[in-house]
């Protein structure tokens, strides 16, 4: 009978295509990974691995092995969790991923009721504004929108993430309001380069029947920040697009209003992400379910939709 930790390692292996990744992953030295493959290898007297000092590569016999047991090895994976986590206390580390506006504005004030229901997890929490590689970087969760659901990832839906068109009551003092996206482009833009395409960020704005029209500013200002583009807008600087949960107590104190109010850009949603269901750790799944129930009881998803105007 093979030990679960060959079985692992190999099957980690297949799917990093190296032994370096998949240590990373196990928590284990390569030299384990490979000795723990080497030995599943002997035993079953089979070779499962191409190796090149590159990449590894499956064997005909490594992918029919893998498709054999990758479903029965995560059953077996749900069983030792269950046993091990079923009336487990939430501790340990939780190092979870956050865009920096949104979580400090949205997520960060949940944490001390938090840490007051659950004392033994402790929290590092990543401000940043990228999507990062939950399995591989070891984040236990990540919020945000558009993370690609990759084997062994789930999702679960916080929120709309829609854009709204907003400027300062100083600015639009004297002005006249636009009443369609394509009117915007008469007022000074406050617009956003993408740090990945370095290109102007464009939308397209719609409403709740359905129509769509194209919103574009003048690029009267530059940044690379969504938190910039919104310090500008307070200033009075012009008009940006922004993402309502980013802009939520300055859009209910009125220090920004929102144009074209019956239009908005749908960005997707935003969602909180962990691994598989079958194996959340008692930390993980509390953190998700304390988050959920925030959103719920603070009806944040209505609140955050640009189209209920």
């Amino acid at each position: 009978m093979e030990t679960l930790a060959n079985l692992e390692s190999f099957i980690r292996s297949a799917e990093c295509g190296s032994f370096s990744e998949a240590g990373r992953r196990l928590s284990v030295t390569p030299a384990a990974v490979s000795r723990n493959v080497a030995t599943l290898e002997r035993n079953l007297g089979v070779r499962l691995f191409h190796r090149s000092t590159r990449k590894l590569t499956l064997t005909e016999a490594g992918e029919t092995f893998r498709a054999a047991i990758v479903g029965n090895l995560e059953g077996l994976q749900a069983a030792i969790a269950g046993i091990s986590t079923g009336s487990e206390e939430p501790a340990g580390l939780l190092k979870v991923s956050l865009p920096p506006t949104f979580g400090t504005t949205h997520i960060l004030p949940l944490l001390p009721g938090f840490l007051a229901r659950y004392p033994r997890v402790r929290p590092e929490w990543h401000f940043e504004n990228r999507q990062v590689d939950l399995v591989g970087e070891g984040y236990d969760a990540a919020i945000g929108g558009g993370f690609e659901l990759l084997p062994g990832l789930v999702s679960r839906t916080l929120a709309p993430a829609h854009i709204v068109a907003v400027a300062s009551p100083a600015y639009m003092a004297g002005r006249v309001a636009p009443i369609r996206p394509d009117e915007l482009a008469a007022l000074d833009g406050i617009v956003m380069r993408s740090l990945q395409t370095g290109r102007i960020r464009r939308w397209s704005m719609r409403d709740v029947s359905g129509q769509e029209v194209e919103a574009v500013l003048s690029q009267s200002f530059v940044v690379n920040d969504p938190a910039a583009m919104r310090e500008a807008a307070l200033l009075g600087l012009g008009v940006a697009m922004l993402a309502t949960a980013d802009i939520l107590p300055a859009l209910e104190n009125r220090s920004l209003v929102r144009l074209v109010p019956r239009w908005y850009c749908d960005a997707g949603a935003i969602s909180i992400y962990h691994a598989s269901r079958k194996l959340v750790p008692a930390k993980t799944r509390a953190f998700v379910d304390w988050v959920a129930d925030a959103f719920r009881k603070n009806r944040l998803a209505e609140r955050f939709a640009g189209s209920l105007g």
